[in-house]
């Protein structure tokens, strides 16, 4: 099966004014198979969310980027960051963190959802807006809706609308990003199970960007550890959890609390690094728990350890469920 969506080599720059220049994402690649569902977790600040800015062609005009990001085949970043514009809604969507700052608060909801079909073409006035209601009925709100404004939702129903504009012209990616920040327990729940129906009813590949490790246990196929910038590990849910070959994996589980289970919640020492400073050796050194000496000096890549399973640890080779040994 050819790949729907493939990442390669992505690397993003900012320059802030009288500033080092920030090397944000150093190097990413991944693939998304149609149907496939693939989560984007790390702590904040590791890159997770300015990836997905990249694919969509939304950094600020302090940035710069290179590497190719293929979408069926083609190259959607081929002339640069305009390059996207025809793709963007159209191929590749995105439901952003907040829905509240998203949509505009003086358009009606039936407008907003009508108004990328209108741009590419798809569909104009009345057609676009009986459209925009088949919509949202979709996601799980009344296309009699369509009439209200924003700030006349609730926080669920406001990001089930943005799903619903995401989902305007039949894109075959989706890219959620922590979409249920602030949103209570249920409906979280509801926004979970919405985006893995469509998945699979739609044959969306979604990439879910969040924090929350049984989030992502609950909703993917398989998960990218994201750390200063750069993938960490990657691979099938199961095998991340069960077998972690990153240091970092597997302390992001232990910091995780366990409703079923006996062992305490373990904090991560220390910060991720500061991305406008050389890093040299691997940059999850001095929080390892499990440090080797040559990790001083030496930048650890990829490595292949199984179908789908990758990690960039010189420990890569063995289990490291157990922090002994460690030098």
């Amino acid at each position: 099966m050819s790949s729907l969506l493939e990442v390669e080599n992505l690397h993003v720059w900012f320059e802030p004014p009288h500033a080092a220049p920030v090397h944000a994402v150093q190097g990413v690649s991944f693939t998304l198979q149609p149907g496939e569902r693939m989560g984007l977790v790390g702590e904040s600040g590791c890159g997770k969310t300015t990836t997905i800015l990249a694919l969509m062609g939304l950094l600020p005009p302090n940035a710069s980027l290179a590497g190719e990001v293929r979408v069926n085949g083609t190259n959607i970043l081929a002339d640069g960051e305009d390059s996207v514009r025809p793709y963007r809604w159209k191929d590749i969507a995105m439901v952003f963190q907040g829905a509240m700052n998203a949509l505009n608060p003086v358009k009606k909801i039936g407008w907003q959802i009508a108004e990328p079909m209108a741009y590419h073409g798809v569909a104009e006035g009345k057609a676009a807006l009986k459209r925009a209601g088949e919509l949202l009925e979709l996601v799980g709100i009344p296309a009699r809706s369509a009439e209200r404004y924003p700030h006349e939702f609730s926080g669920g129903m406001r990001q089930r609308a943005s799903i619903a504009m995401a989902l305007a012209c039949e894109p075959k990616v989706l890219l959620a990003d922590e979409p249920t920040t602030a949103l209570d327990v249920m409906v979280q729940a509801q926004i979970l199970e919405l985006l893995t129906r469509l998945s699979g009813e739609l044959g969306l590949g979604v990439i879910l960007v969040t924090h929350d490790l049984p989030v992502v246990a609950q909703v993917c196929h398989r998960a990218a550890v994201m750390y200063a910038g750069e993938i960490a590990e990657a691979g099938p849910m199961e095998t991340l959890f069960h077998d972690p070959r990153h240091p970092y994996t597997r302390l992001l589980f232990s910091a995780t609390p366990d409703l079923y289970g006996d062992d305490e919640v373990a904090s991560i020492p220390g910060a991720p690094p500061r991305l406008d400073q050389q890093i040299t050796g691997c940059a999850f050194r001095p929080r390892c728990d499990v440090p080797l000496e040559a990790c001083a000096g030496t930048h650890p890549e990829l490595v292949s350890l199984g179908v789908g399973h990758r990690a960039a640890c010189l420990r890569a080779a063995v289990s490291i469920s157990e922090p002994e040994g460690a030098k």
